[in-house]
């Protein structure tokens, strides 16, 4: 008989799943949302309501395979398509760990730049200080201890983002309208790739089935569900916060208008929501480059290969982070990486949630969830074409 949901372990659930909110809400969801609401009003809403629906969807299906089959989705990848040639394993793992190390940089930069607002304590003290503790966080933690660490930082990130956005809202109709019915004001398209493109995260697909295993069915659907929408919904304050702002875009500029409009308390919770940001992403993605590097390439979390990938992962971050310089080269040259991994791994997970042999029959995909699937990969494939096109323009 299956297991119960109980209002605890599901509870516990939510917490546990919200190291995907936690990875995908960073410094750049934050200046990507916020341009967006300062630049079109509520008009980009539909792009986060459908990449939120989105990233539930291939999320659940990348921890549902691992719960049947005790596999990872990189393992699964590995042994179908790696048996003769580790290149495939290699390449994804290569392009998962730049983008994280890239990311990286952004992460620590993004939590150095919200305690700078409020403490105007020099920018190397600050980097040292969240390095050093999201190190001794990450050394010393389990992933479910982490994993449930970060559920409680997203929990307070988003009330301090909700707080700001409700102050935002003064047209109801319009608000709801936008969620739900897709526009593209001139100018608009890079905006509406760059905010389902920062929901819809690869690396996230690897983490979220590396730490699926042992988990119920329905307390996964559950967790997955409640804490992603959470994520979306912080996302979509974000948004609603920037429509405040105005001018040209900088994390002072959007902490002083909201302060000159609402009153201090404005400011200093959007500089705490880009701390949390920056801080939660500064852990999840060395945890993900690690985590996939354990799928792909067989390398145990209690092997030296598998911290060694997160600390380098967290040493690039750092590096750029002292010096005080963006990695814009870095970043660009992981954007074309993860313009090819985002519609590979959506088709080979699509391909895996609906093989009879790997998955009994009640694991595999139903036809609605196939078209549903279907939708997301060709979005994502036309994301990635039109994000390598950029870069390369």
């Amino acid at each position: 008989m299956p297991k119960s949901l109980s209002f605890r372990s599901g509870l516990g659930s939510v917490l546990f799943w919200s190291v995907i909110s936690a990875a995908f809400i960073g410094p750049g969801t934050v200046t990507t949302c916020s341009m967006a609401g300062s630049q079109y009003g509520f008009s980009l809403l539909w792009a986060l309501t459908f990449s939120t629906l989105g990233t539930i969807l291939l999320q659940e299906a990348a921890a549902r395979i691992t719960i049947a089959s005790g596999r990872s989705l990189g393992e699964i990848i590995s042994e179908t398509y790696g048996l003769r040639s580790k290149a495939l394993p290699l390449f994804l793992f290569g392009a998962v760990a730049l983008g994280c190390a890239a990311y990286q940089a952004g992460n620590i930069l993004g939590a150095v730049a919200g305690l700078t607002l409020l403490t105007q304590l020099p920018a190397w003290v600050l980097t040292i200080v969240v390095g050093v503790v999201s190190t001794a966080l990450l050394w010393a933690g389990s992933t479910g201890g982490i994993a449930k660490f970060l559920g409680m930082v997203v929990g307070l990130m988003g009330i301090a983002f909700a707080y700001v956005a409700a102050q935002a809202v003064t047209d109801t109709s319009a608000l709801m309208t936008s969620l739900v019915v897709p526009t593209l004001p001139d100018g608009s398209l890079v905006l509406v790739i760059g905010l389902i493109g920062t929901t819809i995260v690869p690396y996230n697909l690897f983490l979220g089935s590396g730490i699926g295993e042992g988990q119920q069915l329905s307390e996964m659907r559950w967790g997955i569900g409640l804490a992603v929408a959470i994520g979306g919904l912080i996302s979509g304050a974000i948004l609603l916060a920037g429509t405040l702002v105005t001018g040209s875009f900088s994390f002072e500029n959007v902490a002083q208008t909201l302060s000159s409009r609402m009153g201090s308390w404005a400011g200093s919770f959007f500089a705490f929501g880009l701390f949390a940001a920056g801080f939660t992403s500064a852990l999840t993605a060395p945890l993900a480059a690690a985590v996939t590097a354990k799928s792909l390439l067989g390398w145990p979390d209690t092997s030296t290969a598998y911290r060694a990938v997160w600390l380098v992962v967290m040493g690039v971050g750092m590096l750029f982070g002292l010096l005080g310089v963006k990695p814009v080269p870095v970043i660009v040259l992981a954007q074309a990486a993860n313009g090819l991994l985002l519609p590979v791994v959506a088709v080979f997970l699509l391909l895996a949630v609906n093989n009879r042999k790997l998955l009994p029959a009640q694991y595999c995909n139903n036809l609605w969830q196939n078209i549903a699937m279907g939708l997301v990969v060709a979005i994502s494939a036309f994301l990635g074409l039109r994000n390598l096109w950029l870069v390369f323009a």
